[in-house]
């Protein structure tokens, strides 16, 4: 199991990557592991300002449907378009070429409120 050490991670199995005040946000190893072969990412968000934990998209698998959530609050500026025609890149590179959104950072301190990697391996056993 995969679990970068410079990232940050909630509880809903979503990993984010900042750089100065835009963070880079996808779902962990785990995560796509538990939801098996990815077919289709959703993402309708992109330039609309979320709250932290409100759905950005959804992920759509051979076996279920989830919704994404972010990790904080920002406007989404970027949305990664290469895994819309090859979705499968969340499957094989979760946290490098599988990456969903970029976000513009609302307030920095909800980072504080995140998991680093020892907590996040805990959660997940």
């Amino acid at each position: 199991m995969n679990i970068p050490s410079d990232l940050k991670y909630t509880k809903d199995h979503e990993w984010i990557r900042l750089e100065g005040d835009v963070a880079t946000v996808g779902i962990t190893d785990f995560a796509q592991g538990e939801l098996g072969d990815i077919v289709f990412v959703e993402v309708e968000t992109e330039g609309e300002t979320l709250d932290r934990e409100e759905t950005f998209g959804s992920v759509e698998a051979v076996k279920t449907v989830s919704d994404l959530f972010m990790p904080v609050s920002g406007e989404v500026t970027e949305f990664n378009e290469e895994i819309e025609s090859s979705p499968e890149l969340v499957n094989e590179d979760p946290y490098g070429k599988g990456w969903m959104v970029k976000i513009k950072l609302s307030d920095s301190g909800e980072l504080d409120d995140l998991l680093d990697a020892d907590a996040y391996k805990e959660l997940i056993g």
